[in-house]
């Protein structure tokens, strides 16, 4: 397996709520109209709490200063899993759970904290530019590292991390965070970008100013459906993450399927904002998950975290959960 360290340089950032007017021409610029940006990886996921954009130093100018937006401190790294051959070229993605043990789980154990971007097409890592040494480190054992230059993939070499090495103690990793699913059901899905611009004035609607649109039935108040989606276009691929009422919003034929025309539950992990210097959390989900060999893919933001599983899942992924969490009671 090949450990790929993207050339990106990316930032975190939270845009409140009622900061996301002044921001949208930058945003819909890096959205819509990538070819006149240099920027070559966007991420934008709208939370009840938040937007969160994850973008390169080049996609990052075109935002405005402005005291709505916070700026995760540090420059950010992208790594990607990509398969040497064999049949897992060949397999369905399966997300986060296919990388929990070999990447996600040493880099918790060596206290460097991680935040993931699942995409419909593949599974980002990012690290703290200065913790990449560490990162080599700790993962040069499983994985043939390649840094990406200029487009093509070259060898990484060892940034030295050598003298004083402890290999840690390996220890449990009860969940100590609330778990939540809220109600609605997702799509995790794809289109091609030459139909962009037939659907680019609905998804401006969805991104920006609609607020998403209301179940039939549903109340207001019902507090368990909640606001969520997620834009990416990620050097001209694009990935798009909504709830199932949102998907039925677009023509046919446009948005990309599975085979089996899958779904998606959230678990939403968090009571308090997490921040970024904790260390183990995207462990704690995926561990279980990949022992239990359910697939997941799994979304960082700002303020908490999501990962998604498919819907007849849910009940044995709670339950998986619920036992690592009364493990650390």
């Amino acid at each position: 397996m090949e450990l790929h360290i993207l050339e990106h340089s990316l930032k975190v950032a939270s845009i409140e709520k009622e900061g996301i007017q002044i921001c949208t021409h930058g945003l819909i610029k890096l959205a819509f109209l990538a070819s006149k940006t240099r920027c070559k990886f966007f991420s934008l996921t709208e939370t009840p709490e938040d937007y969160t954009i994850i973008v390169d130093e080049e996609g990052f100018k075109e935002l405005p200063e402005s005291e709505h937006i916070s700026v995760a401190e540090a420059t950010w790294l992208a790594l990607n899993v990509v398969s040497g051959g064999g049949n897992a070229s060949n397999s369905q993605p399966i997300g986060v759970t296919k990388i929990a043990k070999s990447v996600i789980a040493p880099l918790a154990d060596h206290n460097i904290s991680v935040f993931m971007l699942s995409t419909y097409q593949t599974d980002f890592i990012l690290v703290r530019e200065r913790d990449l040494p560490m990162v080599m480190h700790t993962l040069s054992s499983e994985f043939t590292l390649l840094r990406v230059v200029n487009g093509e993939t070259v060898a990484a070499h060892s940034l030295g991390v050598t003298n004083g090495f402890v290999k840690p103690k390996l220890v449990p990793r009860p969940i100590i965070h609330p778990l939540s699913s809220p109600s609605n059901m997702f799509c995790v899905t794809s289109l091609d970008p030459d139909t962009l611009p037939s659907v680019a004035t609905l998804l401006m609607d969805v991104m920006f100013y609609s607020g998403g649109p209301k179940e039939p039935g549903t109340s207001s108040e019902d507090s368990s459906h909640i606001r969520f989606f997620s834009f990416s276009l990620i050097e001209g691929y694009i990935s798009l993450v909504m709830d199932e009422q949102t998907t039925q919003r677009f023509p046919n034929n446009v948005l990309f399927t599975s085979a089996s025309g899958e779904l998606w539950k959230m678990v939403r992990i968090g009571g308090q904002p997490l921040g970024f210097d904790e260390c183990g959390i995207v462990a704690q989900i995926s561990e279980p998950l990949a022992t239990a060999d359910i697939p997941a893919y799994y979304i960082s933001t700002f303020k908490f975290d999501h990962a998604l599983v498919p819907e007849e899942n849910i009940q044995s992924v709670i339950g998986a959960l619920r036992t690592n969490e009364s493990a650390g009671q």
